[in-house]
C-alpha cells in the first residue's frame, strides 16, 4: 500500500497503558494516523506505579512453562505470545535504549530497575511517529458512530466512522490510576459479554483475634512454605490488620479466591519450619525444657519466635501445646483460614473482563466491527513475575495488528 493511502487510515486508541501504547505503535509504524485518549493526566500511570520498586518487565523461563502461567486461558494468550514473547519484549526495550537483565529468580528487569526511562523513551518515539495524545479525556461510550468523552471543558465528541478503535482500558484494580472498570456497562450495553471483574494477585482477610491484629500488622513472615490444592511454594508474606498479603499469598490467589467463592472460605497451610522435618521437630519439642517458658523453648529448639510464634498461638489449638507431636504437626502445617479476598481496588490486577468468545482471531469484537480490545480488560489473569506485563504488551500488539488489517481491508488492500 502506498504512503498516501496509509495516511488515510485512522485509528483511535482509548487507554494509554502498555497495551494501548503498543497498539498505537503498531498502527503508527504502518502509517496510520493515531489518536490516543486517556482519562488520566499522563500516560502509563499504573505502569509507573508497578515499577516503583523495580520494574519486572517479563520472565526468562522456558516458553512452555511461561504460557502455562495463564491457566485455563493459556491457549488464548499463547496466540499473542507467539507473535511477541518475552525475548521479543526484551529486544523491543533494547530498541528504546533500555537494556535488561535476568535476576536470580528468572525475572527480567531494566538495568536501572526503573519504569520511567523506558516510558519516556517510548512516548518520545510515539510522538515523533505522529501519535497524538489527548489526556484527561474520560470515555463515556458511543453515540451512534461518535465516541463521547468528558473533559474539564465538558463533553467532547469524536467521530469514529471508518476508524479503527482499540480499547485498552485496564481492569478494575487501582482506580486512582485509571483502572476502574467503568467501561464494563458501556460494553454490556452493546451486547458484549463481560465476565465479572474479580481481584487477582490480591490479599485476603483473616478473622484475627484483637490481640494479634493489634500486635503484628505490617510484620513480614519469612522463609515459610505455603500449600494449597496440592501445590507448594516457599517465600514470604506480610500480616496486615485485615489478613495477609504479599508475594507468597499472591502466588495462590486465583485458586484461593475461587475456593472462597465456592465454599465460603479457604484453608492455606503454612510450614513455619521448612528446614526441619516433622520427626526432628517432634524430638526437639519433646526435649525437656526445664524452667524455660514454652515461648523460649520453641525459639531455641524449633526456631519459632516473633511473628511465627504469634501465628502459631493464633491458629493452633491450645491443647496442641501439651503434645509435642501435635505441636510439631501444627508448625509443619499450620491452618490459616482465609475468609474473603480484599477489595478489587486493592488488588494488583483483576480477573474477568471481555470473554474470549466475544472476539474474532484478531481481538475484534464480533458485535462491534472495527472495535478491538487489549490488555487487562480481557478475561485472563496471570501471577506476578512479569507475566501480566508481557501479556498486556503482546495483546496490545495483537489488537494493533488486527486493527491495521481491518483498516487495510476497508481501504481495498485486502490485507496484503
Amino acid at each position: 500500500m502506498s504512503g498516501a493511502d496509509d495516511a488515510d487510515m485512522k485509528a483511535i486508541v482509548i487507554g494509554a497503558g502498555p497495551a494501548g501504547l503498543m497498539a498505537a505503535e503498531v498502527l503508527s509504524c504502518a502509517g496510520a494516523a493515531v489518536d490516543v485518549y486517556d482519562a488520566m493526566p499522563s500516560a502509563g500511570r499504573k505502569f509507573l506505579m508497578a515499577g516503583k520498586s523495580g520494574l519486572n518487565l517479563t520472565h526468562a523461563e522456558a516458553a512452555g512453562r511461561f504460557v502455562a502461567r495463564y491457566g485455563d486461558r493459556s491457549e488464548w494468550v499463547a496466540a499473542w505470545l507467539r507473535e511477541f514473547d518475552a525475548d521479543a519484549l526484551r529486544a523491543w526495550a533494547r530498541g528504546l535504549g533500555v537494556e535488561t537483565f535476568v535476576g536470580s529468580s528468572g525475572r527480567v528487569f531494566p538495568r536501572d530497575m526503573k519504569a520511567a526511562p523506558l516510558l519516556r523513551a517510548w512516548l518520545h518515539r510515539l510522538r515523533t511517529a505522529g501519535v497524538r495524545f489527548h489526556m484527561r479525556h474520560r470515555w463515556l461510550g458511543w453515540e451512534g458512530e461518535v465516541l463521547r468523552f468528558v473533559t474539564s471543558d465538558g463533553i467532547v465528541k469524536v467521530g469514529a466512522g471508518g476508524t479503527a478503535v482499540v480499547l485498552a482500558l485496564g481492569g478494575g484494580s487501582w482506580a486512582r490510576l485509571g483502572s476502574d472498570g467503568a467501561w464494563v456497562p458501556l460494553l454490556r450495553d452493546r451486547a458484549v459479554e463481560v465476565a465479572p471483574l474479580r481481584p487477582a494477585n490480591c490479599g485476603f482477610e483473616v478473622a484475627w483475634s484483637t490481640h494479634f491484629r493489634d500486635k503484628f500488622p505490617g510484620q513480614p513472615v519469612k522463609s515459610v512454605v505455603a500449600s494449597f490444592a496440592g501445590k507448594q511454594k516457599q517465600g514470604e508474606f506480610v500480616v496486615t490488620r485485615h489478613g495477609v498479603e504479599g508475594s507468597l499469598v499472591y502466588a495462590f490467589s486465583a485458586a484461593l479466591r475461587d475456593a472462597i467463592e465456592a465454599q465460603g472460605s479457604a484453608m492455606l497451610l503454612l510450614d513455619l519450619a521448612p528446614g526441619k522435618s516433622l520427626e526432628r521437630l517432634v524430638q526437639e519439642i519433646a526435649h525437656p525444657r526445664g524452667a524455660r517458658s514454652m515461648a523460649s523453648h520453641l525459639q531455641s529448639r524449633a526456631g519459632i519466635a516473633g511473628i511465627k510464634a504469634g501465628l502459631l498461638r493464633e491458629c493452633a489449638a491450645q491443647e496442641d501445646y501439651a503434645d509435642p507431636a501435635r505441636l510439631a504437626a501444627a508448625i509443619k502445617a499450620l491452618p490459616l483460614r482465609l475468609v474473603s479476598p480484599r477489595p478489587l481496588d486493592e488488588a494488583i490486577s483483576s480477573a474477568g473482563g471481555v470473554t474470549a468468545k466475544s472476539f474474532d482471531e484478531h481481538l475484534m469484537l464480533k458485535t462491534l466491527p472495527g472495535v478491538f480490545c487489549a490488555g487487562e480488560m480481557l478475561d485472563w489473569e496471570a501471577p506476578t513475575g512479569g507475566y501480566l506485563l508481557t501479556a498486556c504488551f503482546a495483546s496490545g500488539r495483537a489488537a494493533g495488528q488486527g486493527a491495521l488489517e481491518w483498516l487495510r481491508v476497508r481501504a481495498g488492500d485486502g490485507g496484503r
